[in-house]
């Protein structure tokens, strides 16, 4: 107290102003009684009060809420302590307090986060300010359509041509305004779809479509071209899809080092625009982090190592076989191995690996990249996907002659990829001779740690435990209003669940007898194989998902 006295060199009268009401010295009291009465300065007022505590001042009006920013302390806690979570390095977390007296708060924050608090001192009504409006939001989105001509029109007012040119600073800067929020918010896809009246700005965030931005009609057709011209693409083309890729670092201000795979189609109302997220740090994954469960993960491991055969992954668009896929040649790569890759398109570029971009309007297709593969003596050979007969014979002969062959397929599960070959015209035995093993995998939702709620199984719930794993016992749902860790969804992140299917005499031989699927999934189950239903009730058992994100994803198997 007597150093924030003496940093501003207060009257005796102003000291004895402030010494008679001592429970005044906190927070908007004492910053009023400074401020209007003894005409302190709001700098003059952050400076002497960080001395006195020898707390660094923190300007929390020019800091910018993020979908982070509560991850780590929750938002009511916050809005209650008036303190805001500032910034984290390392096991440091920073934290804006307002009311230096209470020196308790760190300790319960560090109680809280296991994390070394910081304490850096901001004003009262900066960090209640950040309550009232989160600058990442659908209101700051509002802003950027309604008054964003404020920066850039001269009459302070959004002109009708600004809004419709897309070479304009409104529609450059909503443009870069939404790729930048969804990229904070932990977007994989972003929808920009024109409606009647409106266009519609959709994230999906861990596999869930949600709405974030309605905007005028009129704007659409700027927004679209603005985002074409980012990517290189044909404005004037309107009547056929286009396929591109932004490069996003170039076009902001905020050092975001991703890429954006972009499709246009042309719609009832207009063109559609879907941007899929390639954040280029998380292009691969130990593969302890994907989700296999111990004795997959064993198996998996075992299967990429194999000298030549054929490694299959199946799953529908979304289901994360990519990041399998990059994350296993990661995993296996060395100098003394040489990989090339055919892809369609490139999605991450992955250090001392050769990839090659299909181009078809040229005759460059994934059975021309792996005829001209088998000529350079690789050792692995990864072919995006097998969608036809010539792909797949080649694929097969190439796994049958010393090559390490990895590929996808879209198919439901693993023992339905024997069938799919075959319909593609390769012959059993051959199908036998080369299959190492094939992964069928999905995605679901991890349940929030911070709020999920536990229960009892009953019912049909706990009949579909003790079938699937032999197991009932307590499990977790999540909570219905969500907390802000999870931005009130309760669920946070995705984790894999996977089918993994390898090679056994018995299977080998009910390939060559071209027995059914369901006599193939039988063989494999009998040889250790668990299937995705399995997996995901696994899944739930350990508290990583709930029931009913399991059963969403994977029906129960047929008895």
């Amino acid at each position: 107290m007597d150093a924030l006295l003496e940093a501003e060199r207060l009257t005796a009268e102003q000291r004895q102003t402030i010494a008679e009401n001592p429970e005044e010295l906190t927070g908007e009291q004492l910053d009023k009684l400074l401020l209007e009465e003894f005409k302190v300065t709001p700098f003059q007022l952050q400076v002497a009060k960080s001395r006195a505590f020898n707390l660094p001042p923190f300007n929390v009006a020019r800091y910018k809420l993020h979908a982070g920013t509560f991850e780590r302390v929750p938002e009511d806690f916050c809005l209650e302590n008036r303190v805001l979570p500032v910034g984290e390095v390392g096991d440091l977390l920073l934290i804006a307090i307002s009311n230096p007296f209470e020196v308790t708060l760190a300790q319960k924050i560090h109680e809280m986060t296991g994390k070394q608090v910081v304490r850096m001192l901001g004003r009262e009504s900066d960090i209640r300010d950040k309550f009232k409006k989160d600058d990442s939001g659908p209101t700051d989105f509002a802003d950027v359509v309604n008054a964003i001509g404020m920066e850039f029109g001269s009459d302070g007012e959004v002109g009708e041509d600004e809004l419709t040119d897309e070479e304009s600073g409104p529609i450059i800067d909503l443009a870069n305004k939404i790729i930048e929020d969804a990229y904070y918010a932990g977007t994989s896809d972003i929808h920009v779809e024109p409606w009647e009246l409106e266009v519609i700005v959709r994230y999906r965030i861990d596999g869930v479509c949600q709405e974030k931005l309605r905007l005028p009609g009129k704007v659409g057709p700027a927004l679209i071209a603005r985002l074409k011209i980012m990517c290189n693409l044909d404005i004037a083309e309107r009547r056929m899809p286009q396929d591109g890729r932004i490069v996003f670092k170039q076009y902001t201000r905020k050092g975001l080092d991703v890429d954006l795979r972009v499709s246009t189609a042309p719609l009832n109302h207009g063109e559609g625009v879907v941007m899929r997220i390639l954040d280029k740090q998380k292009s691969t994954l130990p593969m302890n982090a994907l989700g296999f469960s111990p004795g997959n993960l064993v198996r998996y491991r075992e299967s990429i190592e194999q000298p030549y055969g054929m490694i299959l992954h199946c799953g529908p668009t979304g289901s994360g076989k990519s990041m399998t896929l990059y994350s296993a040649l990661n995993e296996i790569n060395a100098p003394d191995i040489v990989i090339r890759t055919a892809e369609d398109p490139i999605e991450y570029t992955l250090e001392g690996i050769n990839q090659m971009q299909m181009h078809r309007q040229i005759g460059l297709t994934f059975a021309t990249a792996l005829r001209a593969f088998l000529r350079q003596d690789p050792d692995i050979i990864l072919v995006g996907e097998i969608r036809d007969k010539e792909t797949a014979n080649i694929a097969v002969e190439a796994a049958l002659t010393g090559h390490l062959l990895i590929s996808t397929l879209h198919t439901n599960d693993a023992p339905s990829t024997v069938a799919r070959l075959t319909d593609m015209g390769v012959e059993p035995f051959m199908i036998s001779s080369s299959l190492v093993c094939v992964c069928a995998q999905r995605l679901m939702r991890r349940v929030c740690k911070q709020c999920r709620q536990p229960i009892e199984p009953e019912g049909r719930i706990k009949d579909i435990l003790e079938t699937a794993i032999g197991w009932s016992g307590q499990i977790y749902k999540a909570n219905p209003t969500g907390c802000p860790k999870c931005n009130g969804s309760g669920y946070k992140g995705r984790v894999g669940i996977h089918e993994l299917m390898t090679m056994s005499p018995e299977l080998i031989d009910g390939i060559n007898k071209e027995a059914e699927t369901a006599t193939l999934k039988k063989l494999a189950i009998a040889a250790g194989m668990q299937t995705l239903h399995q997996d995901s009730m696994l899944k739930v058992k350990e508290g990583i998902s709930t029931i009913e994100e399991a059963l969403s994803h994977v029906p129960p198997d047929m008895a």
